[in-house]
């Protein structure tokens, strides 16, 4: 019985192989598993019929596994594991004596003489001595050191923050997410404690939609710290022991049409003209997932109402269409010159008729429109006359800006229109400001000069991250930089005065052959700096075992793929890198006393089909708002069905690593180091801690005493990195997802790191409420 059954398995691996092999070889796939389905048939056959050349049949066709697989992929243990996993666990059954006292010549069965062990012992020990090598010595990534040598001992950090303070988003205007702070060591850092927790109390509700994420970065200002909530509550805790001092609830509710359910932040301001202890002379300012903008008292959460209707700002003014929770902020403001600007999130691929993508500024004490910046009606910036509108889904700024107040600059990282994937009857607007960098003057709103870094963009590759700013020398002279990181994988190193490049940038060909309405940009641009993956080759596609393996390389022959930027189509193309970005909003540290960079570029492929308008299905009362699966496009010719191109076990189709951690030497432009980062082991049912690098999205933070922290990785660990090498120096375990952007600040002689661990919906990251603080024993 165990002798048919083991051939039974044989069979109908075999059956699998062939049948699924041979249609890949029709699609000018790899012969192979065509040629392993006839082995598994043969040995299946051999079993049955009890003969020992089922062993030799078997053992020799390990071998030829083995030599196909290093032919492919060399000495990767992860893709070498793929395809030689199942073998030899194959390999193994065949050796028990069970199976082996079956087979030869009857006189020998009938005195049980097991047939010969080696002919499968021999190729099995092979293959392991082989994995055993490979698993030692990973292939991938860029072993190097940044120079830790101080280029700069007074560098500009962008705003008059004390050192232990963390004022804004990336602690200062410049977005630096970098701290002169030094009590935590590289040599002291192992020894970081938990000194509290916090639990918010906000938590995923069942009515939530799917992306309800835990993002937002806490301010620290004096002795307190202020953050808000996915529901968009603002909290105030007390620095040094985590307790509750105020929370303010705006009530926000929950609506199915929201993609996102998020905060990243709030925006701190202190009024200089007030008098200490006066009311609102300190503020939070709150933006809200049904469109508002919120001021309160920074002492106890009472709202300002000497700020605009009572205190509450409505985003959708001015609006010619406003559908409920399809525009909202998600991100903090940011304050200069006496104005609080802020842009607005809208959703994706919903409908023709969307709310618009204007930056405006407002009077920070009064609320005041002062100017407006519709990048679909670029030159009218005063404010906009009563009863005339802004221009329809112009694009939009959804993540953090940078200032820089000396230059009189606002940097806006910019979205493009929707529908994304379908570029007809964009305006001339349109066309030049979608996924680039814009500045904008601070007084007047006018453009200054845009820098754009993708041509009628098809994929959604919006710039996702707040621009970074410091200062660099080079040949003798200080250049006032901006670093914008991108979804493509390029980092753009610009003159931020001007927007011409630092760090050169060139056109190259990109592939063409869209829907007869549309057409492609024939060049694309690509910087000098950048964390680009090779094009995607049939050998990098990957599985749990050799079928799932199959069915992802069937996958790739079935969909359109000419490289990145290969445009989205009927029959569905890759877009690789996909929309989730080889970058996100997390964007990029640096630290500007050595001009150095760390960044988490992250690789996973995406797939994008157009469905025509009379294959849409209706829609269904219970469904959600999401970027993912059918994205309807209202009024436009065609919907779109996006999402991971994923195996058919749920697990990507390329090969890991899918993250990984980066140094750059902004100084010279080079990259220095890259390597896997995360671990798998809250991924499986048993917690391996297989270092296979894992996708994520957040941020990192750097101090000045050369540490880098982040979280981020779905294995809901915070780690802390020698910015040197990018090696780990130490991790702690989270309760829940990490996908928010740590900081640091000192109070009472005592450095503290915080992580909030609230969980991504994408991503499926456990949730969680909490807000967790880190210090030295």
């Amino acid at each position: 019985m165990v002798l048919i059954l083991t051939a039974a398995v044989f069979a109908a691996i075999g059956l699998l192989l062939g049948g699924r092999g041979g249609y890949l070889f029709s699609l000018g796939g790899s012969p192979f598993f065509m040629v392993a389905g006839i082995v598994f048939l043969l040995t299946a056959l051999l079993l049955l019929m009890r003969k020992a050349s089922a062993l030799s049949l078997y053992g020799l066709f390990i071998l030829g596994c083995l030599g196909w697989a290093i032919w492919e992929v060399g000495f990767d243990w992860w893709q070498l594991a793929s395809r030689g996993g199942l073998v030899i666990v194959l390999g193994f059954v065949l050796l028990l004596p069970a199976i082996r006292r079956k087979l030869g010549p009857a006189h020998r069965r009938d005195n049980g003489i097991a047939a010969s062990i080696w002919p499968v012992a021999l190729p099995v020990l092979v293959a392991l001595g082989v994995a055993g090598y490979a698993i030692s010595h990973d292939p991938y990534g860029l072993s190097g050191t940044l120079p830790m040598n101080v280029a700069d001992a007074t560098p500009a950090y962008g705003g008059n923050v004390p050192d232990e303070d963390w004022h804004q988003y990336g602690r200062t205007p410049f977005g630096q997410r970098y701290s002169p702070l030094t009590q935590i060591t590289p040599d002291n850092v192992k020894t970081l404690k938990m000194a509290w927790t916090y639990q918010t109390g906000d938590v995923k509700l069942p009515g939530d939609v799917g992306e309800t994420t835990y993002q937002v970065t806490p301010l620290k200002v004096g002795d307190t710290l202020y953050l808000c909530t996915p529901h968009n509550w603002a909290i105030a805790i007390d620095a040094a022991t985590g307790k509750q001092k105020w929370k303010y609830d705006p009530n926000v509710g929950l609506n199915p049409d929201r993609q996102h359910q998020t905060c990243r932040g709030v925006t701190y301001y202190a009024d200089p003209q007030a008098a200490a202890g006066a009311p609102c002379a300190m503020r939070v300012y709150l933006p809200t997932s049904d469109a508002r903008l919120i001021a309160l008292d920074a002492a106890n959460g009472k709202v300002c109402e000497s700020f605009a209707d009572k205190g509450t700002l409505r985003l959708e003014l001015g609006m010619k269409y406003n559908p409920a929770g399809y525009y909202y902020s998600t991100s903090p403001p940011v304050i200069a010159a006496g104005k609080i600007i802020i842009g607005g999130a809208v959703n994706d691929n919903y409908s023709t008729h969307e709310q618009s993508g204007v930056i405006r500024a407002f009077d920070v004490h009064t609320g005041a429109l002062i100017w407006n910046w519709d990048s679909g009606n670029p030159t009218e910036t005063t404010p906009l006359p009563a009863g005339q509108t802004y221009t329809v889904n112009s694009p939009n700024s959804w993540s953090v800006f940078s200032v820089d107040e000396q230059l009189g600059l606002v940097y806006l990282p910019m979205g493009n229109q929707v529908p994304d994937q379908l570029g007809m009857n964009r305006s001339a607007n349109v066309e030049k400001y979608s996924s680039s960098v814009v500045a904008l003057d601070i007084n007047t709103g006018q453009d200054r000069w845009v820098q754009q870094f993708v041509h009628h963009d098809l994929w959604d590759m919006d710039v996702p991250a707040q621009p970074v700013l410091l200062d660099l020398k080079r040949n003798g002279t200080i250049i006032p930089a901006l670093v914008a990181p991108t979804k493509q994988g390029d980092i753009y190193v610009l003159d931020r005065r001007t927007g011409e490049p630092i760090v050169p940038i060139k056109d190259q060909p990109a592939p063409g052959g869209t829907i007869p309405e549309d057409h492609a940009s024939p060049t694309q641009p690509i910087s000098g700096l950048n964390f680009r993956p090779a094009k995607l080759q049939e050998s990098n596609m990957w599985g749990v075992t050799l079928l799932d393996q199959l069915e992802c390389r069937i996958k790739m022959h079935e969909l359109r793929y000419d490289g990145q930027y290969t445009p989205p189509s009927l029959q569905g193309s890759i877009i690789y890198p996909g929309n989730f970005g080889t970058f996100n909003w997390g964007s990029v540290a640096v630290d500007p006393e050595r001009g150095l960079m760390f960044g988490m570029p992250t690789y996973l492929a995406f797939t994008s089909q157009l469905i025509p308008r009379d294959q849409v299905p209706a829609k269904k009362q219970d469904d959600k708002g999401s970027e993912q699966g059918l994205n309807r496009n209202d009024g436009a010719p065609y919907a779109v069905k996006m999402g991971p191109f994923l195996s058919p076990i749920g697990i990507p189709c390329q090969a890991p690593p899918w993250g990984t951690v980066a140094g750059v030497d902004l100084n010279n432009g080079k990259i220095a180091y890259q390597h896997r980062n995360g671990t798998v082991h809250d991924m499986t049912p048993l917690p391996l801690p297989f270092k296979v690098g894992v996708p994520g999205i957040g941020g990192p933070m750097i101090t000045k005493s050369g540490i880098v922290f982040m979280a981020a990785a779905v294995d809901n660990d915070v780690r802390a990195y020698d910015l040197a090498t990018g090696k780990v120096l130490w991790s702690g375990s989270l309760p829940a997802g990490g996908q928010a952007t740590p900081m640091t600040y000192e109070l009472g002689g005592k450095q503290y790191v915080v992580q909030v661990a609230g969980g991504h919906g994408s991503i499926g990251t456990k949730p969680g409420d909490y807000v967790i603080a880190y210090t030295l024993p």
